[in-house]
């Protein structure tokens, strides 16, 4: 075990040096402003009314107040340098690989095993973008809680007592708060109960071999799990209903979700083996091919009869073939959230399951063999080292915006939304053809995206071509009105509420105050938090000499944002300009 130990602390040292080019990474234009730039709140740190915020705020589609909270305390720490955001997230990364490590070493008594599950978590490619995306520390922070809830959970087990109870209880209910991923967690603790923990063994027919009162006093032992498994599900589909994330069936019909479900399953089994083209965003296909399909249903139930064929013998299998199926519930895609087929990020927990499976599975295939310590050592060491290298280029893609997407529209094809953020980081670094190029080829690839439809508006508009700009614009209009399908555009409030306020600005360039403020009106109408809406409504009503109706929008401006840095200065003029006229 002392040797073991050694071997984590080494771990955890070339953890964090593979991770720790990310101090050297630029946030991306993807979520992290949502999220951190560009999000008021979080810029303003840990005030009493931010605090507040981040209880009932369902900003991002998402309740995650502890989420909320970790980006404001490292505003507060590093302002809006990003090298302290992306550490922070190598810390909880690095800090959930210890816990996991004793976690399985304490229930499990076999430190190399944990070692080795440790390591695979650690280091493997498919866990870079939870690590190295700041937008993420969802991820990384629920991870830390999922791993601590177990840890605290064994301990009350081996050990007993109600303060151990709640400390459990107390730390799956931060990671719930954390990101909404953990409700599966009460199933694995029931998986743990029956492999390493044995608290009931698994009889002939699948039946608990010990009375069934006990396998049911341990459901009832965690319904205080459930409860909050339930709330925290119920709060997580109202913000995600309100937030316009969960798309709808009329580009994603429940067909193709489930048939993607079961190759998306195989699909990171798949790259768990051979993590290769690895993307920021694998984008929906329009049709699955049946052999693909049938495949991978064939696949997942010919294992699962297996691992329950097998479930005396080798216990770890249902332990870890279910603690991979069950995890991935949430986030398999029979509920859609946003565009992708599935996404690496969600195999941040899951893949835990796969690795026990490896680990355990390839000690017991070498059992009896004359070397086995030296092979299973040999093997482990390869596997853990490749992974690193790996993990390491993957690393390097995300050192800013433009990188990750020209990498993952290599990998890639048909993906509009990474090619719709590309044009966004093209423009932002001023190369304004070169972005309208990618915006003209996004909507080429999905016509009614209107996200796009509004940044190519924005940027016609900046270069004069005011009659093509309101024609953008006003095809968002069209496409996010009540008698269009929504076509799988999942912000249609907000898309529409920026079309109005592009809308605006043109009218303003052109002089045209009055139906400037209709279209600031209109904004305001569906999104009466946006303090740019309330800033330029103000300098339309101050360009008609409306002074006093112009100062309170800019104080609503600066209410909203107290960073809005254009709003504080037209206030300041404004009040001078109404304070000469009150003089004359």
């Amino acid at each position: 075990m002392r040797n073991a130990m050694i071997l984590c602390v080494a771990l955890i040292a070339v953890t964090i040096g593979v991770f720790l080019q990310t101090a050297d990474h630029r946030f991306i234009n993807f979520d992290d402003p949502g999220y951190v730039t560009e999000n008021p709140r979080v810029k303003g740190g840990l005030t009493g009314e931010n605090v507040a915020w981040a209880f009932s705020a369902t900003a991002m589609s998402n309740w995650h107040p502890l989420t909320w909270l970790s980006h404001m305390t490292d505003v507060e720490m590093f302002g809006l340098d990003p090298r302290g955001h992306h550490l922070t997230n190598v810390f909880f990364h690095a800090a959930s690989t210890l816990l996991l490590f004793f976690l399985l070493a304490q229930i499990t008594g076999a430190p190399w095993q944990s070692l080795f599950v440790a390591a695979l978590f650690a280091l493997h490619p498919l866990h870079v973008e939870s690590v190295a995306w700041v937008a993420e520390r969802k991820d990384v922070l629920s991870g830390f809680f999922w791993f601590l809830t177990l840890l605290l959970y064994a301990r009350y087990v081996t050990r007993g007592g109600t303060t151990r109870y709640l400390l459990a209880l107390l730390s799956f209910a931060a990671g719930l708060m954390a990101k909404p991923m953990l409700v599966t967690l009460p199933v694995v603790m029931l998986l743990l109960d029956g492999w390493p923990l044995k608290r009931f063994t698994w009889g002939e027919a699948g039946e608990s071999a010990t009375p069934k009162s006990s396998l049911a006093a341990l459901v009832k032992e965690k319904i205080p799990f459930f409860l909050l498994a339930t709330l925290s599900s119920a709060a997580t589909i109202y913000a995600q209903g309100t937030g316009g994330a969960i798309s709808a069936f009329d580009r994603v019909p429940i067909g193709l979700r489930v048939e993607n479900s079961a190759v998306a399953c195989v699909k990171y089994i798949g790259k768990m083996f051979w993590p290769a083209d690895l993307a920021m965003l694998y984008p929906f296909p329009g049709s699955i091919p049946l052999w693909q399909v049938s495949g991978a249903f064939l696949l997942m139930a010919v294992t699962t009869l297996a691992v329950i064929r097998f479930r005396r013998r080798h216990p770890y299998l249902v332990t870890g073939w279910f603690w991979f199926l069950v995890t991935l519930v949430p986030v398999i895609g029979i509920i859609q959230v946003g565009g992708q087929s599935m996404a690496d990020r969600y195999t941040y927990i899951p893949l835990t399951g796969l690795f026990i499976v490896c680990a355990w599975g390839g000690n017991d295939i070498l059992q009896g063999w004359r070397y086995r310590k030296a092979i299973l050592s040999t093997l482990a060491g390869l596997v853990i080292a490749i992974s690193a290298i790996s993990t390491w280029g993957q690393v390097g893609y995300w050192r800013d915006d433009i990188t990750l997407y020209r990498r993952t529209l290599e990998v890639t094809t048909g993906n509009s939304t990474i090619r719709n953020n590309y044009a966004g980081a093209l423009a932002e670094r001023g190369y304004t053809d070169a972005a309208i190029g990618e915006y003209r080829e996004v909507l080429r690839i999905w016509p009614y995206f209107t996200r796009a439809h509004n940044n190519l508006g924005y940027l016609l508009a900046a270069r004069g071509n005011s009659a093509e700009a309101i024609y953008h614009h006003n095809e968002v209009l069209r496409l996010t009105s009540d008698a269009s399908p929504s076509h799988g555009n999942p912000g249609r409030t907000f898309d529409r509420a920026a079309a109005h306020l592009n809308l605006g600005n043109v009218y303003l360039a052109q002089g045209k105050e009055r139906e400037a403020v209709q279209e600031y009106r209109a904004t305001l109408e569906l999104r009466p938090e946006d303090d740019k809406a309330h800033n330029n409504l103000g300098i339309a009503y101050a360009t008609n000499g409306k002074f006093t109706e112009a100062i309170t929008e800019f104080n609503q401006a600066l209410q909203l944002n107290p960073y809005n840095v254009d709003a504080k200065k037209n206030l300041a003029i404004s009040i001078r300009k109404a304070a000469a006229l009150g003089n004359k």
